[in-house]
């Protein structure tokens, strides 16, 4: 324990810090308008009114209504996060991905109508799809970067990385929808069998 004893509540807190719970707070908002009124009706004025903030704190925080609401999404989507260790096979990483995959399931099923009435609304509106679009570049980019950095030599891999992280992006989402739809298609095993076959081999029965 440090000499400092302060309690965090009473400490100056960086102002990164209270943008960051600025927008948190604006997002949180923002999801709970779009649950009672729908996308269509959710407007950046209703939000910054039920924050207790002014238009100019939104506008501050994002660039127009588009902005705000393509953030809800990623905050509340539970994302897929594998645990692999250093000097893992490909195989390897793909048993962890679809084992992250199903970790994650739960959890997305809880949120699951809420995603997909935000993805129909976006196929709808030409900003949202762009706001989308680069969301999703910046997390292809950084998962390039990873996926280079294990296999600097891209022949070991099925097809180039930037190619990869795409079609894994798709084969999760598409899992998760078609698991939510359908559950007992889509067990486990066919989770596996699925990042196995991206792996070059076949999934190993599970005890």
């Amino acid at each position: 324990m440090t000499s400092d004893a302060t309690p965090e509540s009473t400490r100056r807190r960086p102002k990164g810090d209270k943008r960051a719970r600025t927008r948190a707070r604006l997002i949180e908002v923002a999801a709970q308008l779009v649950e009672e009124k729908g996308y269509e009706n959710a407007t950046l004025q209703e939000v910054a009114r039920r924050a207790g903030m002014s238009n100019g704190a939104v506008y501050g925080n994002f660039k127009n209504r588009e902005d705000l609401l393509a953030a809800i999404g990623p905050t509340y989507w539970p994302q897929v996060r594998p645990q692999a260790a250093p000097g893992a096979s490909l195989a390897e990483i793909m048993r962890a991905i679809a084992e992250a995959l199903i970790a994650v399931m739960p959890a997305r099923a809880r949120v699951g109508a809420g995603r997909l009435r935000g993805l129909a609304y976006t196929t709808t509106s030409e900003g949202l799809m762009a706001r989308g679009s680069e969301i999703a570049a910046g997390r292809y980019a950084a998962a390039v970067g990873w996926w280079r950095e294990r296999f600097p030599d891209e022949t070991e891999l099925p097809m180039p990385a930037e190619d990869l992280v795409r079609v894994i992006g798709a084969l999760t989402e598409g899992l998760t929808f078609q698991r939510l739809l359908t559950p007992d298609l889509i067990p486990d095993k066919v989770i596996h069998a699925a990042f196995a076959a991206l792996a070059g081999e076949r999934a190993k029965p599970r005890g």
